[in-house]
């Protein structure tokens, strides 16, 4: 049974290395990987998108972004020919990243992590560091 890894992107240049960081990584293992390739959306504050636009406005705008920030991610595992699939969801990135993880049944998560020092990080928070905080399974940080 191949290796089941969640790959966090969020379409930026640090999201960009995970990928490529973790296509090296795919490399040196027995059998390809499955990847499930996962763009987590914060959510639009409910009051301000109820007051303005529909729901199917904002399904719609989740989809856009998601898809946007999959695009290059998808064409590189798809170019190294690494099994993938792409989810799109709402909710609070660092928790969503955990939970799905547990719901995929991943043994790893891979994500890339924009590079700030430790007292940064405690100041200002990131999405790396709190799913560093949460997983119960190894976190693969990409620079």
């Amino acid at each position: 049974m191949s290796l089941n890894i969640l790959l966090a992107v969020d379409g930026s240049e640090h999201s960009l290395r995970a990928v490529r960081g973790l296509i090296e990584y795919a490399r040196e293992l027995r059998e390809a990987p499955r990847i499930q390739l996962l763009f987590v959306h914060p959510p639009v504050p409910i009051a301000f998108a109820t007051q303005h636009v529909s729901q199917e406005v904002l399904d719609r705008y989740y989809r856009d972004e998601g898809e946007a920030a999959l695009r290059q991610a998808a064409a590189a595992l798809g170019e190294a020919r690494l099994p993938f699939v792409s989810h799109i969801h709402v909710g609070p990135p660092a928790e969503t990243i955990v939970k799905l993880a547990g719901d995929f049944n991943c043994r790893l998560i891979c994500l890339g992590s924009h590079g700030r020092g430790a007292l940064a990080n405690a100041m200002v928070g990131s999405v790396a560091a709190k799913v560093l905080h949460l997983a119960r399974l190894p976190v693969l940080l990409f620079k």
